[in-house]
This record gives C-alpha cells, sequence and structure tokens, in this order.
C-alpha cells in the first residue's frame, strides 16, 4: 500500500472534522462559544502549514490544509463580523 494513502486518509478525517462546526455556526449564527484570538491563531498556522505543504509539493498536505484553510476561514469571517457588528465586547 502507498503510504502517501494514510497521508490522504488522515487529510480527509482533520479537514472532514471541520464540517460539524461549520454547519452548526451557519444553522444557529451562533459564535458566542467561538475563541477569536483562537480562529485567528489557528487560521494563521494552517496557512503556513499550507505554504510549507506547497514548498515540499506534498498532496496531503496541499488539500487538506487549502480545505481546512477555506472552512475555518469561513468560520473567522463570521466571529470577525459578529464582533465587529456587537462592539468587539470579546474577552478573548
Amino acid at each position: 500500500m502507498n503510504l502517501e494513502y494514510f497521508g490522504y486518509l488522515a487529510a480527509f478525517l482533520t479537514t472532514a472534522s471541520f464540517l460539524p462546526q461549520l454547519l452548526h455556526t451557519l444553522r444557529t449564527r451562533d459564535l458566542s462559544s467561538i475563541s477569536l484570538s483562537m480562529y485567528l491563531m489557528f487560521v494563521s498556522g494552517v496557512a503556513l502549514w499550507l505554504t510549507y505543504g506547497i514548498l515540499l509539493e506534498a498532496g496531503p498536505l496541499i488539500v487538506s490544509n487549502a480545505l481546512t484553510l477555506l472552512l475555518s476561514s469561513i468560520i473567522l469571517g463570521l466571529k470577525i463580523r459578529e464582533e465587529m457588528r456587537c462592539g468587539g465586547g470579546s474577552s478573548d
């Protein structure tokens, strides 16, 4: 078995783990339990992992981090919009 298949399986599972949070957030529009600072750091880290994967030409890293960046950026964008609308009273 090709070792890269393990990478793609890991990529699928970790990326798919964001779907329940995204769907819940889109359905309820409740972002009160989402930490803005955590998502800022997370999205930045995923962008760096994506860059690293591109530089290494590593398919599993590129695919998983591109999709994770997309999904987590949607949540981050919604959280930033909520913070701006509510005056940014968050303690994180």
